[in-house]
Formats: structure tokens, sequence, C-alpha cells
């Protein structure tokens, strides 16, 4: 299987790595939400023979900007001496938080890159909020989502997606755009596209490999021309209860607001078109409803049994876990040429926590680890025969002592990767 570009990707290129995809949040930060079991996330990144690593690096909340930036670039660094054809995502995210932004001093580079003199002043939220309130404090106290239509969003996201380039990261997935591009849509993403020429451009001399494969949160990004700005697109899976089989789920194209059937696409930024356009489902983590292992009365909810995706997926048998992401690979490759399943490999869970029961050679490792807050593990029973613990993320891996709270679907993946 190809896995050669510069300077531009082949549409058989992009979909070889799109069939070698996992969501793997975190993979190379040490702050927020980072995984303290790495070394063994790359031993298995390589073993499953995982080449897309999704939102393997991105900032929702607060760290400390230049600490972020530094490990993200040495963490690609040993990434990539593991794998050279890895594809380290970044995300750029539809959040903007007032003490991340305005810690940042914005550089002489991003002044210069919009033709403007060079001030000495740090990014400014308010500069960047939509001028008529929307979406303030959308995701939380002291937060918004970035009005595209503002210079300062516009450098803002440059900003970020070039930092991340120089970090070595060759994929950036730019979450909700349309949230972002509430008021660009009727320009045909007139800002977008200006936005997405900088990257594009900044990748050209600053990237691996001169590239840059660009995704979203969407259904499509189209301009009035018919380009895509993005590379694919991507969105949850949107899963399908079964009613007579408690916890039990499935795909139906059409449900609720799926990508199935709709994805989008014109001529792409390295030239070729197609026709569906390439797409990721993953699964998604967005919270959890009031009602967890519960059916949902509303025919079209984006909730499954009352969880997010991957909240549900993980309070799965392992037994009904290893049959469901062979069923949706199946499903999916079976209905769509250039559709594929990014794998779960490690991400952040909804609560009530996953209980996972340690095995007892595996115990003091988990005493270790649950000193990190990063790691979201609360110890139930620590009885060292019956040691139980409750997990806020899921980890893929092969439980071992370097990871001991994994859920065991490495061989899984690897075998569905196999199958490529």
């Amino acid at each position: 299987m190809d896995f050669n570009f510069n300077g531009s990707i082949s549409n058989e290129v992009l979909n070889n790595y799109l069939s070698r995809a996992v969501t793997h949040a975190n993979l190379l930060d040490t702050q927020e939400g980072a995984s303290q079991t790495w070394t063994d996330d790359l031993r298995m990144l390589k073993n499953e023979g995982a080449k897309f690593i999704g939102r393997a690096a991105y900032v929702w909340s607060y760290v400390d900007y230049a600490e972020h930036f530094t490990r993200v670039n040495e963490r690609s660094a040993v990434s990539h001496s593991v794998d050279p054809e890895f594809v380290l995502q970044c995300c750029v995210f539809e959040c903007v938080t007032r003490r991340f932004c305005e810690s940042i001093p914005v550089p002489k580079w991003v002044f210069d890159a919009f033709n403007l003199p060079f001030t000495e002043r740090n990014f400014s939220m308010d500069k960047m909020s939509f001028a008529d309130g929307k979406f303030v404090n959308h995701w939380g106290n002291e937060t918004i989502v970035p009005d595209i239509m503002t210079l300062e969003g516009q450098m803002w996201i440059f900003y970020l997606a070039c930092e991340y380039i120089n970090c070595g990261c060759e994929a950036i997935h730019f979450g909700q755009v349309w949230l972002i591009g509430a008021n660009d849509k009727e320009n045909n993403w007139v800002m977008w596209d200006k936005v997405f020429k900088m990257v594009r451009n900044y990748a050209k001399t600053h990237a691996r490999r001169g590239y840059v494969i660009c995704d979203a949160h969407c259904h499509g990004l189209i301009t009035s021309d018919g380009r895509s700005l993005l590379d694919f697109n991507s969105f949850p899976i949107r899963l399908k209860e079964i009613e007579d089989r408690p916890m039990e789920c499935m795909c139906e194209i059409g449900y609720s607001d799926s990508i199935f059937g709709k994805s989008k696409g014109g001529k792409s930024p390295s030239g070729w078109s197609a026709d569906p356009y390439p797409f990721l489902v993953e699964f998604d983590n967005f919270g959890v409803s009031k009602t967890p292992g519960q059916i949902n009365t509303n025919n079209n909810s984006i909730y499954a049994w009352g969880y997010d995706e991957i909240s549900w997926l993980s309070h799965q048998s392992a037994e009904y876990r290893a049959y469901f992401l062979n069923y949706i690979n199946d499903w999916v490759n079976e209905r769509y040429e250039q559709g594929h399943v990014q794998m779960p490999s490690r991400r952040c869970l909804s609560g009530p926590g996953v209980e996972i029961k340690i095995a007892p050679e595996h115990v003091e490792a988990v005493k270790v680890l649950a000193e990190s807050k990063s790691e979201r593990v609360k110890i139930e029973n620590d009885d060292p025969n019956n040691f139980i613990i409750s997990r806020l993320h899921y980890s893929a891996n092969n439980p071992s002592i370097a990871c001991p709270f994994g859920l065991g679907d490495e061989e899984v993946i690897k075998e569905i990767f196999g199958k490529k």
C-alpha cells in the first residue's frame, strides 16, 4: 500500500491513509488530557499498522502554550522515528478560551502573512468574537466560538495551524467550520477560502512533506466555483439504537444527520475530483444524556442508549466491541468505496466512568498511573484479587504493566487493518 506524497496528495494515497485511521487523542501532549502511556501507545499504533493518527494534539481549554508546542514537536519527532509514514493530526477547534488565547503573543510572522504592521500585543478573544454576541460563553465561562469573518479570528486560526505544521503535524482537523463560518456561508466560504489558502501555502515550505491534509466536522465545504476546501470530510457515526436489543446499535443511511450518502466535494486541493468524496466516520465524544443506558424516545437522537458514541462502545463487553468494530467497518466499506471508519484508539469518555478489572500483576502500575489527573482514574475496589477502577478514557491497548487499563481491542483493530 502506497503512503508516499510530497507537495500534494493523490486520491489513492489519501484513501490509503484513511483506511488505516485511528483516533488517538493527546498522543503528542504532556498537559491537558495527556497520555501517560504514550510509549506503549506508539508500540500499539505500529503493531496495528495505523498510519493516520487522528487528534494527536489539540488545546480545548488552557495549557502553557510554549510548553505545549515544545512537547508536540519533541513527541512528533519520536513518533516519526517509530514510523516515518505516520501522519499526525492536530486540531484547530471551534472553542477559544480567553485564558489560553490571551496568554499568547502574536508573532511577527503572523502580522507579515496578513500584510499588517507589527504591533507588540497578545491575541484578543474579544476581537475574534461574533459582533452580535452569538456563541459567547458557548463552551463555558470566558469561551467563544471564533468568527472567521473577523481579522483576529483568521489570524488565530492561521497561527495555530502553522505552529502545528512547524511541529511536524501533517494533518489538521478544523472542527465545526460551519459554526465558525456562520456568517461566511452566505459568502460561499470566502473567508474560509482565504485562510485555507494561507495555511496550505505555509505548508508548501514548512510541512514535512510539503503538504497538509485538511478536514473538518461537516459534510463538505465547497466554494462557489466548485472547489472543496477540504481533502476529506469527517463526521460522527450517528448510531441507531436497536429497540428490542438493549445497548445494541446499528448503522442506517439517512439516520439523524449522519454523513452517509451526504459527503459533498468538488475539485480537491490537490487537483483530483471524487464523487462521493472521501470521508471518515468516528466514535465521537460529546456527553451523556440524563438517562444513560436507556433508549431515547427521539428517533433521530445523536445519543446511543444515552451515551455518546465512544462512551457507548466502552461500556460494551470485549466480545461485543470486537463484533461491532468489524460490523461497522464492513458496513461502511461495502457501501462507500471512499468511506472509512476511524478506529478508536484513545479518547476521553463522558461519565459515568467505565469500570475495569485490573489483573493482580498490574495493580501497582495502575496505582502509579492513577496519580495522573490526565488519566482520570478512580480506584473503586482496592482488593488486590478484585482490583476495580473506573476510568474516563478509552484505550485500545492490550492490558500490560505499560498500560494496565487497556481494554484490549488492539488485536481486533490490527486484524481489521490487515484486511485493507
